[in-house]
This record gives C-alpha cells, sequence and structure tokens, in this order.
C-alpha cells in the first residue's frame, strides 16, 4: 500500500484499510469492497452501476423504488428527464396527444375538457364546438367568412401560394400539403398527368412520351387502367391485349396472343414462329418444311406418312381441287 493510502479511512465505515485487502476508488472516494453496496439493500451493485441521491449510492431497483416517478402512461419508471403536467408524470415519448397521438414534449400542449392536446387539435375541437372552420394554413379559428377549396377552409389571407406568397386562384397547385401557383409549382419539376393535367405526387408511369397518374393511364378502347400490365401502342395511343388484337394485330392461330416480330403466314392464318408445329407430333415446322393441310392445321411430312392411304388419297385430291381453283386454266374447243 502506497503512503498516500496508508492514512485513508472507507467513506462508509471510517475505518482504515488493511494492505493486502482490494479498495474501490469510485470518483475519488475509497471504500472497502464489503463497503461498496447499496445503501437501502446492503447488496454490490450490478457490473458497478449505481444512482446517486443526497450523497447515499443505490442499486438501479431501489432507486427506482425510492425516488423514480412512474410515467402516467405506460406506467414504467422514469429515469433521464421527466415531463411533469396534469398532475403527474410522463416519459417525453410518452406524452401524446390525445387526438392525433403527436409527441407534445417539445411542442407544448393545451388542455381541452381535461385532455391533453397538441395546438392545431385543440383549435379543431374549438372550431368543432362553436360551428366554425378551422385555416389550414396557419390552424386557427377562422372567426368570419372561411375562403374553400377542396372541401378546405383558409383565412381570405391565408390563400396563398407558400413559395412567393401570392394570391392562389382556382388554379392553385397541391403539393405535400402545401398550396403553390402555377409558375411556382411548374419550377419545381413536378410531373404533370398527361390525363388530367394534375400533379403527380406517387408512382409515375412513363408511356407515350408523356407521364400519368396509374390510375389514369388507360386502354383507348375500354379505358380499363392497366395497372402495371403491358399496353399495345400504336399511332399515339395505348391499348390493352385484346383490344389491340381486335383493331390491329395478326393474331396466332396457335396461341391467341398478338405476334410479336416475325410471322408466318400459312393456310390462311398467321401464326408466332414457335407456335408453327405439325398438330400431330408438335414438331417445330418452317415454311422450308414440306407439310401437308390437315383439318386446317399443318401436318409434317412423317405424321402425314403414318396416314391410312385413302385417307392421304381423298387429301391429295383435295389439294388438287384447291389448286386448280386457285389457278384456274383456260379451256379451249376442240375440232370435231
Amino acid at each position: 500500500m502506497s503512503n498516500a493510502l496508508a492514512n485513508a479511512v472507507c467513506q462508509r465505515c471510517q475505518a482504515r484499510f488493511t494492505p493486502a485487502e482490494r479498495i474501490v476508488n469510485s470518483n475519488g472516494e475509497l471504500y472497502h469492497e464489503h463497503c461498496f453496496v447499496c445503501a437501502q439493500c446492503f447488496r454490490p451493485f450490478p457490473e458497478g452501476l449505481f444512482y446517486e441521491f443526497e450523497g447515499r449510492k443505490y442499486c438501479e431497483h431501489d432507486f427506482q423504488m425510492l425516488f423514480a416517478p412512474c410515467c402516467g402512461s405506460c406506467g414504467e419508471f422514469i429515469i433521464g428527464r421527466v415531463i411533469k403536467a396534469m398532475n403527474n408524470n410522463w416519459h417525453p415519448g410518452c406524452f401524446r396527444c390525445e387526438l392525433c397521438d403527436v409527441e407534445l414534449a417539445d411542442l407544448g400542449f393545451v388542455k381541452n375538457a381535461g385532455r391533453h392536446l397538441c395546438r392545431p387539435c385543440h383549435n379543431r375541437e374549438k372550431a368543432k364546438g362553436l360551428g366554425k372552420h378551422i385555416c389550414q394554413r396557419c390552424h386557427l379559428v377562422i372567426e368570419e367568412q372561411p375562403l374553400m377549396f377542396r372541401s378546405d377552409a383558409y383565412h381570405p389571407d391565408h390563400f396563398s401560394c407558400t413559395h412567393c406568397r401570392k394570391e392562389l386562384t382556382s388554379e392553385a397547385r397541391e403539393l405535400k400539403g402545401e398550396l403553390y401557383c402555377l409558375p411556382c409549382h411548374d419550377k419545381m419539376g413536378v410531373p404533370i398527368c398527361g390525363a388530367c393535367r394534375r400533379p403527380i405526387e406517387g408512382r409515375v408511369v412513363n408511356a407515350l412520351g408523356k407521364q400519368w397518374h396509374v390510375e389514369h393511364f388507360v386502354c383507348a378502347k375500354c379505358e380499363k387502367p392497366f395497372l402495371g400490365h403491358r399496353h399495345y401502342e400504336k399511332k399515339g395511343l395505348a391499348y390493352c391485349e385484346t383490344h389491340y388484337n381486335q383493331l390491329f394485330g395478326d393474331v396466332c392461330y396457335s396461341c391467341s396472343h398478338v405476334i410479336e416480330g416475325d410471322v408466318v403466314s400459312a393456310l390462311n392464318k398467321a401464326w408466332c414462329v414457335n407456335c408453327f408445329s405439325c398438330s400431330t407430333c408438335n414438331s417445330k415446322l418452317t415454311l422450308k418444311n414440306k407439310f401437308v393441310e390437315f383439318d386446317m392445321k399443318p401436318v409434317c411430312k412423317r405424321c402425314y406418312e403414318k396416314l391410312p392411304l385413302e385417307l392421304k388419297k381423298r387429301l391429295k385430291r383435295l389439294s388438287e381441287l384447291a389448286a386448280r381453283k386457285a389457278n384456274p386454266k383456260s379451256v379451249g374447243l376442240g375440232s370435231t
């Protein structure tokens, strides 16, 4: 033990320290190890954590039980900042407006019929009781005749552009709860819907060289929104698959979808390249392959050879008859 500690005494029991024992130093105060305990339960501090009040040290549990106030909302002990209001104690995060639930700790509050409310909610309740309106700009009661815009009320001198403060008209634009005149709104780069000509605040659809509200980008024929489904463009208009097929599209005889890319024209029908196949074995065909029409569908040469002989003869006669109808020959009169 150093000379500096030779005459030191324990802060709790005032006894000297023996050379071999451990000494606890807490902010310059010295204790026997068995003396550094809670002033209430006399137990060592868990992990050395303690709370001090009026010169005495307490473990967390006893400090809360003896001195910490309980929150009027959650009922838990409050350690740290305490909000004292409405004859009660509150955690800062628990002291909230009883109507809109906004935190009141740093905003202030108003007593209203035994409730703690934020000022906007208090004003709305007051206006409701008086049969009046609340200004959407200043959140105060409108005593005179209000100016109405989209069911919201304003003091006449508060119905102005948020940016330049110029008086607004019915052409005002709203963005994130604020009102703007057209020039200021346009300078903010907000996309305008190609259908309703109003600003788009949420999801934007980019199509046909314009921007659209999701619900306003619709088929030019049936006027149903695409809502993320595929659309087909023709002459500056958008169509759903069904009406594009009906109006413009080559529809595949096999899959009944609009043919995208190359079209196989055969048997007086249109086919997708991948859909043009033998109707019997489903092997892929091209116009270079030899195939036969059977039941208005293509049949590859291999499957054709497996058909009964009489059926093949009948198909051949039908094919020759169709060829003659397509290319009739001139018939001359013979001499007798």
